[in-house]
Formats: C-alpha cells, sequence, structure tokens
C-alpha cells in the first residue's frame, strides 16, 4: 500500500470489523499472550524511548508507544479501566486501555521510571513511527467518543460498549450507537501560477494556511469546497480535485484535503473567520516551505495536511 505523507495515516493494523463482533473473541484475544496494550491516560497515551513495533528501523532517542501483556496489569486495574481493540499485526493482537478512573496511574499501575503519558499533538511533531502514531490516534479518537457517548440519544439511558469498542448499545430501547466522524474539507484555492492562504487571529503571528470547514448534511466534498470558499474569501471555483486526508483525533474529525481551481483572482473575506488573506505565488510558498529567512510569512508544519497541500502545489504534483 502507498505510504501517505499525512501524520495520523498509515496505520499498519487489520481492524477485523468480521470478527471483533464475537465477544468470546474479544475476550480471548485480551487473554491472549501474544496480545499487548498500550496504556491512556486523560487522552494522553504512554511512550517510552524503546523501538516501535511496526518498524525495523528505529531513528535515536525516537518515541515509541510502551506496550504491556494484559497480566502487567493487576485485577483491579483491569476491572476500573476501559479496553479497546485496535487490531491485528502479524498474529498479534493490539489493545489500548484507558486508565483514566486511576489515581496517579505511574504509581498505581507500576509505570515509574518506563515512560512517561505524552500529549498526542506534541508527539505528532516528534520522531515517532508513523504506523504507531495512526494506531495512538485511532486509540485516542475512540477513547474521546467513549467519554461524551456514554448515555443513548434516543432515550437517554445508559449505553454500554461492544464489539471491542466499536459500538454502544442502549440496555434500555436496544439503540445501537456507533463511533462518530467529522469530515471537514480543507482545500487550497490556486489560480494559474498562485495559491490562496489565510489566516485567524489565533494563528501564530505570520502564519498563513489553507482554508477548511465542516462538510454539512447532504453536500458533497465538491460542493462544501465551493461554499467554504466562497463563504470564507468570495472565491468562486471551476473545479474542486481530491488530494489525501489526514485522521484528525482532536477529537474525531477527518480532514479531507482538495485543490481548487479558482474562476479568477477576485476575493473578498468575511473577516469572521479569516481575518488575512491573499494569493502567494508558488516561489514565495516554496521559500516558505524551505524556511528561507527571506520569506516574511510561514506555513503550517509537515504535521498539518495543509504543509502538504501547498507542497504539492508547489512540486506541481
Amino acid at each position: 500500500m502507498k505510504v501517505y505523507p499525512n501524520i495520523f495515516s498509515n496505520n499498519p493494523l487489520d481492524r477485523v470489523s468480521y470478527l471483533r463482533s464475537d465477544p468470546n473473541w474479544i475476550k480471548e484475544k485480551i487473554l491472549d499472550k501474544k496480545s499487548i496494550f498500550i496504556p491512556f491516560f486523560k487522552g494522553q497515551p504512554f511512550v517510552s524511548k524503546i523501538p516501535a513495533l511496526t518498524s525495523k528501523e528505529s531513528l535515536e532517542n525516537q518515541l515509541s508507544p510502551a506496550w504491556f501483556p494484559y497480566n502487567f496489569f493487576e485485577k483491579n486495574i483491569i476491572e476500573n479501566s476501559t479496553i479497546i481493540f485496535l487490531g491485528l499485526l502479524n498474529d498479534t493482537s493490539y489493545f489500548a486501555i484507558d486508565l483514566t478512573k486511576i489515581s496517579a496511574p505511574e504509581e498505581s499501575v507500576n509505570l515509574k521510571d518506563m515512560g512517561v503519558f505524552e500529549d498526542l499533538m506534541a508527539l505528532s511533531s516528534q520522531p515517532i513511527e508513523s504506523g504507531e502514531l495512526a494506531m495512538l490516534g485511532q486509540a485516542k479518537a475512540i477513547f474521546e467518543w467513549h467519554k461524551s457517548h456514554q448515555f443513548c440519544s434516543k432515550c437517554g439511558k445508559k449505553s454500554n460498549m461492544v464489539e471491542g469498542g466499536y459500538k454502544r448499545i442502549c440496555g434500555v430501547c436496544e439503540a445501537e450507537h456507533f463511533p462518530r466522524t467529522d469530515p471537514v474539507v480543507i482545500m487550497l484555492a490556486t489560480y494559474n501560477d498562485q495559491a490562496f492562504l489565510g489566516r485567524q487571529k489565533r494563528f501564530p503571528e505570520g502564519m498563513y494556511s489553507a482554508l477548511a470547514g465542516f462538510i454539512e448534511p447532504g453536500e458533497s466534498i465538491e460542493e462544501a469546497v465551493a461554499r467554504e470558499l466562497n463563504e470564507e474569501a468570495g472565491i468562486i471555483i471551476n473545479n474542486a480535485t481530491y488530494h489525501s486526508s489526514q485522521p484528525w483525533a482532536f477529537p474525531n474529525s477527518l480532514m479531507i484535503g482538495c485543490i481548487a481551481e479558482s474562476a479568477s483572482e477576485e476575493f473578498k473575506l468575511d473577516e469572521i473567520e479569516i481575518d488575512e488573506g491573499r494569493w502567494f505565488s508558488r516561489t514565495e510558498l516554496a521559500g516558505a516551505i524551505q524556511g528561507s529567512k527571506d520569506s516574511k510569512f510561514f506555513i503550517p508544519p509537515s504535521m498539518a495536511i495543509a504543509h502538504h497541500l501547498i507542497k504539492a502545489f508547489v512540486e506541481n504534483k
């Protein structure tokens, strides 16, 4: 399979949806001596400087998820934690265990001096193997969904987790609920040898990026691209093409990257979503990617899909 540049992509696991629906199979795999577990605490995965399990090569001081066997965790820890199934790789089952209900897990679970719980966003800019970073994003997204969807949206009663974490069933009306993913379009408008970037007040001073927005109900990807560019920057497009996508577990989005062909150079900022914006030449953007000292602006780092949309435009790919 092709390796994509966007972080949180390239997940190597087989999620075996046809197997995880069997509760006995999940129980069997949890107890399997070959199965391994990554601890989470308040949305942060536990990492250490050990070789990555999904890569033959590891960089010096590379951070990797710290995986543990089931018997590493005491019975009372298991009973007070949430376990979700991530998938299979090389006949090994991967799970994540949420220790949020455990007080001071470094001490209670005997993790002290073995590593640290680290913010996932911070990890994304550090040397960590892309496949394992994708697995951490998968786990965080599912945990976040369970945290905010513990009650049935149909009758309001408590729901229960099943299928290794990929479904909840109401204990009263038996309504089924599935993990939510919110689609977001992020698009780079282009016109001849230029691309349009904007900035919001919350951006670091000098940073410009591609525009983005949520896809609305009943709307196609192409329609969302056209609407968002028109609403935020008054840009009318002739065409929109798909580039790539990026899972974004903050908390549960899928960033859908597109290149949009503008009909003209005309634009008018809404000054609500976008405070500043302009057309940048391919040469200017090339300098920003290279970190040129002469560049008077900068673009998002390589952890962001916006970076790769801009890079694709610069390289004419």
